[in-house]
């Protein structure tokens, strides 16, 4: 049996990997209750951006034809909170695939919520390049501006001097930019992983799914050190487990540690990740339905301290988002409010007992609140049962 220790701050985990069965959650802490809505429309795009969309086909998709005449604002797969109201939100590589997005510009919205008149406002953003020729292989575009064809980004923290980390999935790679989107490192591959999107495969197998590299990834509350979640299970390991690095920030590298996170499902998959203190994460983990389909969104409190010794974070729900408590009618759906969506990517700490949550809404091919209609880009806020009792520092 392959054993593994894994270390975050003071806490060792020791991982029996292979003995790995079915995900035991601990009790939840209560029904969470939708405080606030707004969303974007589907159809939202950069002013005065290029089109986009051409590698689609000219067949209508939920009612909307592409291609399109730019950029649309879809796709968050990533948030950092601004502290003024505002946040960066990351759409991710455009149309889900390689072959699809190479038109489709990577870039970094700035938007404003406002949960009073239910509306979310796109206040600008930038687009992410790598103008000094970091990226070592062919990119799509001579001015090298990055695209949907180049990297899946599909996770982002912000770092204390301002900069940004970004995950991506077809490495996968940690990518590190300057506040303005321009590429300061040459991507940062994981050792003895591959997805079949590598640039460097040469006919060597991948070991991970496509599309299933860091999808969500957390950023210590001491600013020193990253924690990438991969999406998928890595080959010999057991279905249904995830690995989560340690990545050091002032080193640029990988440390020895690894962690375990189990899903409930091995169908399921996780969308994002965010410290709460040295031991805590959340970490969204959802079934890939949607609509009515739609059987499993929810959010867990994963803790490092493995207090039930399974060798995996321990985990306790703390929102499921298809059953939030809607005594106001935020929602329009009477006193239940459900968030359906195929893909949730986005979780942020608003204050110890408010999360805000978004979705990514596949533009255009996903239809989870309406049957044939594109999804809209949603933004709730969620006011937990119990307090985090989070670290001051995630707020920073």
């Amino acid at each position: 049996m392959r054993r593994i220790s894994i270390t975050v701050g003071t806490a060792v985990l020791t991982a029996g990997l292979l003995a790995a069965g079915p995900a035991q959650a601990e009790p939840g802490h209560g029904r969470a209750t939708l405080t606030g809505f707004a969303s974007l429309p589907a159809q939202t795009f950069v002013p005065g951006s290029e089109p986009s969309g051409t590698q689609l086909g000219t067949a209508p998709v939920n009612g909307v034809t592409p291609p399109f005449s730019g950029q649309p604002v879809q796709g968050f797969s990533g948030i950092v909170r601004r502290h003024d109201g505002t946040f960066d939100v990351l759409s991710d590589n455009g149309y889900g695939a390689k072959n699809n997005s190479a038109d489709f510009l990577l870039r970094v919205h700035r938007i404003k919520p406002d949960f009073r008149d239910g509306t979310v406002r796109v206040l600008g953003g930038f687009n992410l390049s790598d103008p000094r020729g970091l990226v070592t292989w062919p990119l799509t575009r001579s001015d090298r501006t990055l695209t949907g064809a180049d990297f899946d980004v599909e996770s982002i923290v912000r770092a204390a001097d301002g900069t940004y980390w970004i995950g991506d999935e077809f490495g996968p790679f940690l990518l590190h930019f300057s506040p303005s989107g321009k590429l300061l490192d040459a991507p940062i591959e994981l050792p003895g992983v591959r997805a079949p999107e590598h640039p460097h495969l040469n006919g060597s197998e991948p070991n991970l799914g496509r599309s299933k590299g860091f999808e969500g990834m957390a950023r210590s509350v001491d600013n020193r050190r990253l924690y990438p979640l991969l999406e998928g299970t890595v080959a010999g390991d057991p279905a249904g487990t995830l690995r989560m690095y340690e990545f050091d920030l002032r080193k640029r590298a990988y440390t020895s540690q690894r962690l375990g996170y189990r899903l409930e499902d091995p169908a399921n998959a996780i969308g994002d990740a965010i410290s709460v203190d040295r031991h805590r994460f959340l970490i969204i983990e959802r079934d890939n339905l949607q609509g009515d389909a739609a059987a499993f969104k929810r959010i867990y409190l994963a803790d490092t301290r493995d207090r039930n010794r399974d060798g995996f974070l321990d985990k306790t729900l703390v929102a499921d988002l298809l059953d939030l408590a809607d005594p106001r009618g935020l929602g329009g759906s009477g006193e239940t409010f459900r968030f359906p969506f195929q893909t949730i990517e986005d979780v942020v700490i608003l204050d110890d007992r408010t999360l805000g949550v978004l979705d990514d809404n596949n533009f255009p091919f996903a239809a989870g609140r309406t049957a044939g209609k594109p999804d809209d880009n949603e933004f709730i806020t969620v006011r937990l049962a119990e307090r985090l009792k989070a670290d001051p520092r995630v707020y920073r």
